[in-house]
């Protein structure tokens, strides 16, 4: 499988400013996953578990994954 090219808009940088670092790490890391895999298992599932959100966009004919939005699931 292609690797595919992580885009970020610049309200998500905003939106990782509004969560606790020790989250953000975390965030970070699954999204890191999505250059390889950008439609993983269960990638459409909302689990109470899951505190975060994060929304994206794929664009199969260039390979690109555009990360959205970044938020608690209360407010995404």
């Amino acid at each position: 499988m292609a690797t595919y090219k992580l885009l970020f808009k610049k309200s998500v940088a905003k939106d990782l400013r509004q969560i606790p670092k020790h989250d953000v790490a975390a965030i970070l890391q699954r999204i890191e996953t999505l250059a390889n895999n950008p439609r993983p298992n269960g990638c459409e599932k909302l689990s109470g578990q899951e505190r975060y959100r994060i929304i994206y966009e794929i664009i199969d004919e260039e390979l690109v994954v555009t990360l959205v939005k970044v938020g608690h699931r209360r407010a995404v």
